[in-house]
C-alpha cells in the first residue's frame, strides 16, 4: 500500500485500531486484512464512550443511526451513498404455527436498495474506503454482494471492478451490469475468483476489494442487522437466531453486535442461542461442527444456493466457536429441502426469499425436528436476499394451477378441481 494510503489522517468515527483474532495484536487503522504478528485475521477495535437509546432513535432511518457503532466518517451521512437498512421486522405467526414455534420473527433483508443484506456491509466499506484515498470499489462475489458493489460505486461516483464465477445466476448478473461499471466473469468457483481478487488487491494499491483488504471494516456492517432486530424488538435480545453462513462472517458480526449492545447497556445482556445454516452442497462448516472439530476441512461447491457456495469460509472456525459458546448448533440441507423452505415462506408469509433464505427456512425445521431448536423459545430468522435474484431454482417447481379458456365456469371447474 502507498504511502499516500497509509499515512493520511482518517475519520472512522468509534474505531480506534485493528486487533488480530488470535492473540490481539494491536496495531493502527489502516486497509489490512491480516495480522503480520500471527497471520490471523484482523477486527476492528472501538472506543465508544457513551451511546444512548436516544441517540440512535432520532437518527437517519437507515443504518447509519447507528454510526457511533460502526467504523465510519462522523459525517457519513451526509456523503451520497444507497443509505441501506431499516428494514421490516415481520411477526411470523403462519410461519411459526407450520414450524412448530411458539414465536417468529423474520429479519425482511431484501428491502434493502439491490434486495439483500451486502448493501449493509459494503456501504460500510465504502465509507472506510474513502477515508483511506482508494478511488476503485472492487469485489469478488456469488452475486449479492456483485449487486450492491456496483450499485453502491454508481451512486458515489466510483469506479468499480467486480469478479464473478461464470456460472452465476443470470439475474445477478444481469443486476450487476445494469450499473455499467467492470464487471467480469471468471471460469472458476467463488474460491478460484476469491484468490483472483487477493492478487489483483496487492497489484493494484487504490483498489478497495470490499471483501479483502478492507475486510476488517466491511465486515463491521452485519453488525447493523443485530443492531435493528434489537431495537425493533423494544431493546431487548431475542433468545435464539438462525443465521446463514457463507464465508460466515455475518453470523460472527450479529453475535458481536448483540455482544456491543449489552456491553453498552443499551439492552440487558439477556442469553441468546446462535444456529447456523448451510447447504449440504457446500456445508464445510456443518460438517465440522457434526464431527466436533475446530477447523473446517475445505469442499468443492455443488449447491443451487450459489450466494452460500464458499467452499473454504474464512471465518469458519470462528462460527464454531460463536455456536459453540452460545449453545446454538448447525445443520445444512438438500437442495430439495432448499426450494421447499423458499415455498413454506412465500405461502405463510408472503415473502420470496432466494436459496439462501430457503437455506434457513429449511435448516430451522430440520434443527426443530432434531430437538436443537427450543420450539418456546423466540426465534429470529435472517433472510437476507429477494427470490427474484434465484428464480432458476424454482422455475420447475411452481406455475399455473392450471390453463383455461376465458370464460367463468372454465375458472370454476379449474378451481374445483
Amino acid at each position: 500500500m502507498t504511502a499516500a494510503l497509509t499515512q493520511r489522517s482518517v475519520d472512522l468515527g468509534p474505531a480506534v485500531e485493528l486487533v488480530s483474532k488470535e492473540e490481539g495484536h494491536r496495531q493502527p487503522l489502516a486497509p489490512e486484512f491480516v495480522s503480520a504478528e500471527d497471520f490471523s485475521p484482523l477486527e476492528v477495535a472501538y472506543d465508544f464512550g457513551r451511546v444512548r437509546r436516544e441517540d440512535i432513535e432520532s437518527g437517519p432511518r437507515n443504518i447509519w443511526r447507528y454510526k457511533k457503532l460502526l467504523p465510519v466518517p462522523s459525517n457519513v451521512e451526509e456523503i451520497p451513498n444507497t443509505e441501506p437498512g431499516c428494514t421490516r421486522l415481520v411477526r411470523a405467526d403462519r410461519l411459526a404455527k407450520a414450524l412448530g414455534l411458539k414465536r417468529v420473527w423474520v429479519k425482511d433483508d431484501t428491502g434493502n436498495p439491490t434486495h439483500s443484506f451486502k448493501d449493509r456491509v459494503v456501504a460500510v466499506a465504502l465509507a472506510a474506503a474513502r477515508e483511506f484515498g482508494f478511488d476503485t470499489l472492487a469485489c469478488p462475489s456469488t452475486g449479492n454482494l456483485a449487486n450492491a458493489v456496483a450499485a453502491a460505486a454508481a451512486r458515489a461516483g466510483w469506479r468499480s471492478v467486480v469478479l464473478i464465477p461464470s456460472s452465476l445466476e443470470r439475474a445477478k448478473i444481469l443486476t450487476t451490469a445494469v450499473y455499467d461499471g467492470n464487471l467480469i466473469a471468471v471460469d472458476g468457483n467463488y474460491d478460484d475468483v476469491n484468490r483472483l481478487a487477493t492478487q489483483l488487491a496487492a497489484e493494484h494499491e487504490t483498489w478497495a476489494f470490499v471483501n479483502v483488504n478492507v475486510r476488517p471494516y466491511y465486515s463491521e456492517g452485519s453488525k447493523t442487522l443485530a443492531f435493528e432486530v434489537a431495537e425493533q424488538l423494544g431493546w431487548r435480545l431475542p433468545e435464539q437466531i438462525v443465521v446463514p453462513i457463507a464465508s460466515g462472517s455475518q453470523l460472527t458480526k450479529v453475535d458481536k453486535g448483540f455482544r456491543e449492545l449489552g456491553s453498552l447497556g443499551l439492552v440487558d445482556e439477556t442469553p441468546y442461542k446462535v444456529f447456523g445454516a448451510q447447504a449440504t452442497g457446500c456445508s464445510p462448516v456443518s460438517t465440522a461442527f457434526r464431527n466436533g472439530h475446530d477447523f473446517v476441512q475445505p469442499v468443492k461447491p455443488d449447491t443451487i444456493a450459489r450466494s452460500l457456495a464458499i467452499g473454504n469460509p474464512a471465518d469458519g472456525p470462528y462460527v464454531l466457536d460463536t455456536v459453540n459458546r452460545t449453545g446454538g448448533a448447525i445443520e445444512d440441507v438438500s437442495d430439495e429441502e432448499v426450494v421447499e423452505g423458499i415455498r413454506l415462506l412465500a405461502r405463510t408469509e408472503g415473502i420470496f426469499t432466494e436459496t439462501a433464505g430457503g437455506v434457513t427456512v429449511a435448516t430451522t425445521k430440520k434443527l426443530i425436528e432434531a430437538g436443537k431448536i427450543d420450539p418456546d423459545a423466540e426465534t429470529v430468522l435472517l433472510i437476507t436476499g429477494d427470490g427474484l435474484k434465484t428464480l432458476d431454482a424454482i422455475e420447475n417447481h411452481v406455475g399455473p394451477k392450471a390453463t383455461v379458456p376465458p370464460n367463468a365456469e372454465a375458472v370454476r371447474k379449474a378451481l374445483e378441481g
